[in-house]
């Protein structure tokens, strides 16, 4: 017979950080906002960025849009659990609302690219890293052309980009293919990834005991 131990009607466990990364163009926004949408009990960790907002994008949603002078002085303060500089603008990932979702029991997504992953590793082993890729780097270039975000020179730098960054895909946890049209397919494989960490954590903190 399976018995739950006293910790598992603990009021608030403590959540879990999943960080996902991607090229430009794999579809890594569409995949979280699917995900989000899906699993209340998941939540979003913000960053803050120096680049201009996309059409669409919102303020406190998307990301913290903030000057570039705002963003060195919160690098002063410690105030980013990693930061990087890419494509010439600042990105970073912001310790205290982090911690308020942690310690609130929910599951946080963090998206960062390789070098922001490799800086949480450091600080949360813990945390599950997933890279996704579309099915093949013809589908990426398709991708970031019909985006349309980028001028032409952007464009060629983000795909030079990719290849730096799909070199790295093998440090990370797990890696989810996203197909075209099939994108629900890559967001089932991360709800399944997801709950596969949180069975593994209660074996790991004995959370479940085996009784006769």
């Amino acid at each position: 017979m399976v018995q739950n131990s006293r910790n598992l009607s603990s009021p608030i466990r403590r959540g879990m950080v999943f960080i996902i990364s991607a090229p430009s163009g794999a579809g890594k926004t569409t995949i979280r906002s699917l995900l989000l949408r899906r699993n209340p009990r998941l939540a979003f960790s913000v960053s803050h960025t120096t680049r201009p907002p996309r059409p669409g994008e919102k303020n406190g949603k998307d990301y913290h849009f903030v000057s570039r002078e705002e963003f060195l002085k919160l690098i002063r303060r410690r105030f980013f659990l990693e930061w990087a500089e890419i494509h010439g603008e600042l990105y970073g990932t912001g310790r205290p609302a982090l911690e308020k979702l942690l310690s609130s029991g929910k599951d946080v997504l963090v998206e960062v690219d390789f070098q922001g992953q490799a800086e949480i590793k450091k600080f949360l082993p813990e945390a599950v890293s997933i890279f996704i890729i579309p099915e093949s780097p013809a589908e990426l270039k398709k991708r970031l052309r019909k985006r349309g975000t980028e001028k032409k020179t952007e464009l060629l730098a983000r795909l030079e980009w990719a290849k730096v960054e799909l070199s790295k895909a093998k440090y990370y946890d797990y890696l989810v293919v996203n197909k075209e049209r099939k994108i629900i397919s890559a967001v089932h494989q991360i709800e399944a990834i997801i709950t596969a960490e949180h069975c593994r954590e209660k074996k790991v903190r004995g959370l479940i005991s085996f009784q006769s």
